[in-house]
């Protein structure tokens, strides 16, 4: 086994039940998630720092408003490079980073190589974003965007099954 993956832990009912509150609420006090969980305080704590430790909670977040932060505009793009380097995948890589507009950007598999999550302004400003993107992002060869009209669901939260098999790195 590399040195670098640490064999699974697995998580017992107690510690899925803690990750589970912490994503209802991130701001919950010790007290009341141990109270939810059915344990006192201090062991509470040891969990929840134990599970950080373990890498299971990577951070806490608030999760913002976007259409009152002139965000208010998803667009998905999808995106075809011309794979000439090694190179041009690593300043891609650092140039999708550089733009604060670009939510996520995810490798994938079937009829493009690249999905862009982007929340903007409004059309006009996307415009604007779009010829920059094609214009600077290295190894570009074809776009297609995707606008949002609604947004039936979206969340942060992920599943906690009863017997996760997550290897910690």
């Amino acid at each position: 086994m590399p040195s670098d993956i640490k064999p699974v832990r697995k998580l017992d009912r107690i510690d899925r039940q803690i990750l589970h509150e912490l994503q209802q609420d991130g701001r919950i006090s010790y007290v009341n998630l141990a109270r939810k969980v059915n344990l006192s305080t201090s062991p509470c704590l040891e969990r929840v720092r134990r599970l950080e430790q373990d890498g299971f909670i990577t951070g806490y977040t608030a999760i913002l408003d976007p259409e009152k932060l002139n965000a208010g505009l998803t667009i998905f793009v999808e995106l075809s490079l011309t794979y000439t380097s090694g190179e041009v995948f690593e300043e891609f890589k650092e140039a999708v980073a550089s733009w604060p507009q670009i939510q996520e950007c995810h490798m994938v598999s079937g009829g493009f190589d690249y999905l862009l999550k982007i929340r903007i302004e409004d059309i006009s400003s996307y415009r604007q974003l779009l010829g920059e993107i094609l214009h600077k992002l290295p190894g570009v060869r074809d776009s297609r965007s995707l606008i949002v009209v609604e947004t039936l669901q979206e969340s942060t939260n992920i599943q906690i099954s009863p017997e996760p098999s997550i290897p910690n790195r």
